[in-house]
């Protein structure tokens, strides 16, 4: 009989992961950090979120909850409801970084430059957190698109649950990141 102690080792993808969220999470930090010390300049221009900002929340939490039932269909093996779920997760993203973008026109449209000459720091530094954001968002949807079309053209019938587990994982980190956003800019207004 074997007496040594089984050792719980974390899969190398949900380290990677993990490594890239406290990565993202510096970054932020970073960039919240940089707002704040900014925002105590004089000419530092206070104006309110569009209300497009807040609807994206829902969109957001919503694809968190596809997210969800997405990998809890998977482990089931559901897969057309696996299909179905990821498809959906995958559109409201997508909607969310389109949200984002009619929120940054919004700006434009109200006087509120956000890059050139004319612009303030409060508008382009939202524009930098926010966007960056979106682009972490977008980046989700590729991989939730990749996972779909891998899902759709697979051959066997052997399930690793780990790559859905580790998408799930990011995809979750990005909403809960977004709403730690918006209130850190509602906040501070």
């Amino acid at each position: 009989m074997n007496n040594q102690p089984t050792t719980h080792r974390i899969h190398p993808h949900k380290f990677t992961l993990w490594m890239a969220i406290g990565s993202i999470c510096m970054m932020f930090a970073g960039l919240t950090s940089a707002y704040i010390v900014k925002r105590n300049q004089d000419n530092f221009l206070e104006f309110d979120l569009p209300i497009i900002f807040w609807l994206s929340t829902i969109v957001i939490i919503l694809s968190s909850v596809t997210m969800h039932l997405a990998l809890k269909a998977y482990k089931a093996r559901k897969t057309n409801k696996f299909k179905m779920f990821i498809t959906a997760t995958a559109a409201l993203g997508a909607l969310f970084a389109a949200m984002q973008a009619v929120g940054f026109l919004d700006l434009e449209n109200h006087g509120i430059p956000l890059i050139g000459f004319k612009s303030n720091a409060a508008a382009s530094f939202i524009l930098v957190i926010l966007g960056v954001h979106a682009l972490h968002v977008l980046g989700g949807v590729v991989a939730l698109v990749i996972t779909f079309v891998k899902a759709l053209f697979k051959k066997t019938n052997q399930y690793n649950n780990i790559p859905v587990e580790v998408l799930s994982t990011y995809w979750h980190f990005v909403g809960i990141l977004w709403i730690y956003l918006l209130v850190f800019l509602i906040w501070l207004r």
